[in-house]
C-alpha cells in the first residue's frame, strides 16, 4: 500500500511542487504531502534541520505522545556540522537520519558515479583557460579562502561569484567547461562532506577537480583516485601550482584524469525531489523495526 511522507517544513520555507516519485525515479507507492492535517496518517515525517534550527523544538508536532508509535521522524540535513546549529537539544527525538553521510539511515550524497547500461563516448570540451573557482560565501576565516590566497600568487585563477566575475545566467557548467581545472573547495572539512562543487561544478563541466575537503582517502570511497587532485598531495600551494602548470603543457598526463570516463557517468542529485522520494522508498523497504537516534550531535559531529 502507499506510504505517506509528510514534510513538516518545506526546505527554507519555500513551497514547491512535490514530485511524482514513480515518474521521476521509478519509486512507486509514494504520497508526498506538506499538509500538516495529514500528520496522523503519515508513515514518516521529514524535518529539515535548517528550518528546525530556525523554529526551535517548539515547532515540532505536539501531541500525546508527540510521535505516534509506528511513525518515523526523519532528520534531514545537507549542511556540514560547522553550519548546523542547535544539534545539542535533539537527542532521542528522531528515528532516522538523512544526510550526505554514508552512515545515515537514508544516505543521499550530492552526487555519485554509476556504470551506464551502454557506454557513451566521452568528448572533452575545448579548453582555453586554466583554473576557475565559483564561490558564493566569502569568508576570510575559511581554509579555502586562505589556500586560494596563497595559490593565486603562483598562477592565474578566475574567480566567479561573491568576489569576482559575474557568472552568465544559468551558465555555470558551460562557463567552467572552458577551464582545465576547477577548485572544488568545501566551506568546511568533515567526513563525507563532498558537495555539488565536485559533482556538478567540476565533473559535470569536465574540469579536473582540485579538492579541499575531507582527506584523500574519504574522496576515494566515492570516486577513482585518478579523477581528482587533492591539495594534501602537495607540501605547499606553490608546488600544486607548479604541477597544474606542468599538466597544462602536457596533454597526455592531463588526459589521464579523464580515463575513468570510459566506464562511469556522473549523477548530480536534484534538491529536493530526489530526497523526498528516497525517504519514501526507504520507509517502504524498512519493515517494522523502529529505532531512535539517541545522540544526534555526537554522531553527526564525529
Amino acid at each position: 500500500e502507499a506510504v505517506t511522507v509528510l514534510l513538516w517544513w518545506e526546505p527554507f520555507g519555500r513551497p514547491r511542487r512535490l514530485p511524482d516519485c514513480r515518474r521521476r525515479y521509478n519509486i512507486s507507492g509514494c504520497r508526498l504531502s506538506a499538509d500538516r492535517g495529514r500528520l496522523g496518517e503519515a508513515q514518516a515525517v521529514l524535518f529539515h534541520h535548517r528550518d528546525l534550527a530556525r523554529h526551535g523544538a517548539e515547532g515540532l508536532p505536539r501531541g500525546s505522545p508527540p510521535r505516534p508509535p509506528r511513525q518515523r521522524w526523519v532528520w534531514m540535513n545537507f549542511e556540514s556540522p560547522s553550519h548546523s546549529p542547535g544539534l545539542r537539544g535533539l537527542a532521542g527525538v528522531f528515528n532516522w537520519t538523512m544526510s550526505y553521510r554514508r552512515d545515515s539511515d537514508v544516505f543521499v550524497p550530492y552526487g555519485y558515479l554509476y556504470v551506464p547500461p551502454a557506454p557513451r563516448p566521452f568528448v572533452l570540451p575545448r579548453k582555453t583557460r586554466l583554473v576557475a573557482w565559483v564561490i558564493s560565501h566569502w569568508n576570510e576565516e575559511h581554509a579555502r579562502v586562505r589556500y586560494y590566497r596563497q595559490l593565486k600568487e603562483h598562477l592565474p585563477i578566475d574567480v566567479y561569484g561573491a568576489r569576482g566575475l559575474a557568472l552568465p545566467e544559468g551558465g555555470l557548467v558551460e562557463t567552467v567547461s572552458a577551464y582545465k581545472f576547477y577548485l572544488a573547495f568545501e566551506n568546511s572539512q568533515h567526513t563525507d562532506y563532498i558537495t555539488e562543487k565536485l559533482w556538478r561544478n567540476a565533473f559535470s563541466a569536465s574540469a579536473v577537480p582540485v579538492v579541499l575537503g575531507p582527506r584523500r582517502a574519504n574522496y576515494e570511497r566515492f570516486i577513482p583516485p585518478d579523477s581528482f587532485i587533492h591539495v594534501d598531495d602537495f607540501p605547499s600551494p606553490r608546488l600544486l601550482a607548479t604541477y597544474l602548470k606542468f599538466l597544462d603543457k602536457n596533454k597526455p598526463n592531463y588526459r589521464r584524469y579523464f580515463a575513468w570516463r570510459k566506464k562511469y557517468e556522473v549523477h548530480v542529485t536534484s534538491f529536493w525531489d530526489e530526497h523526498f522520494c528516497k525517504v519514501c522508498e526507504a520507509v517502504r523497504t524498512a519493515g517494522n523495526q523502529i529505532k531512535t537516534v539517541q545522540n544526534l550531535a555526537s554522531w553527526f559531529e564525529s
